[in-house]
C-alpha cells in the first residue's frame, strides 16, 4: 500500500518510482546521478541526501538550457563560418531546439522529484 496521496506530475519520470513506493528514492537517486557529471555521482553527501542531488541535478539542467540556447541563438552567424552546409545548419538548428525543450522538460521532472523528496523527508 502507497505511503502517500501524492498525485505524479504529468512531468514526473519514467524512470522514477511513484512517491511513497517500496525504492522510490532510490529509483530516484539513480535517475538524478544520471543528469549530473559522474564525478558528482561518487559524492557521499549528495548519495546520502538525494534532495542535495536534485538541486545539483536542477542547477546542471539549467546551465545545459542555457548553453542550448546559446546555440541555438548564435548558430546562424557562427555555423556558416565554420564552412558547414545551409541543409547541416539547418538541421542543426532544429536539434538544438529540440534540445531546449527536451531539457526543459527534464528541468519540470527534477523539480517534480525533488519537491516530492522534500515533502516525505529526504531532505534530513
Amino acid at each position: 500500500m502507497p505511503l502517500t496521496s501524492t498525485r505524479i506530475s504529468p512531468d514526473w519520470p519514467c524512470q522514477v518510482k511513484t512517491p511513497g513506493s517500496f525504492d522510490w528514492e532510490r529509483s530516484a537517486v539513480r535517475w538524478l546521478r544520471e543528469l549530473v557529471p559522474a564525478r558528482y555521482g561518487g559524492y557521499p553527501a549528495l548519495l546520502r541526501h538525494p534532495v542535495l542531488l536534485a538541486r545539483h541535478a536542477q542547477i546542471q539542467v539549467e546551465q545545459e538550457i542555457r548553453v542550448a540556447r546559446t546555440a541555438l541563438r548564435t548558430a546562424r552567424a557562427d555555423l556558416p563560418r565554420l564552412g558547414l552546409h545551409e541543409s547541416v545548419i539547418e538541421h542543426t538548428i532544429k536539434l538544438y531546439a529540440a534540445e531546449v525543450l527536451q531539457l526543459q522538460h527534464i528541468a519540470r521532472s527534477v523539480r517534480a522529484v525533488t519537491q516530492a523528496l522534500t515533502e516525505h523527508g529526504s531532505a534530513r
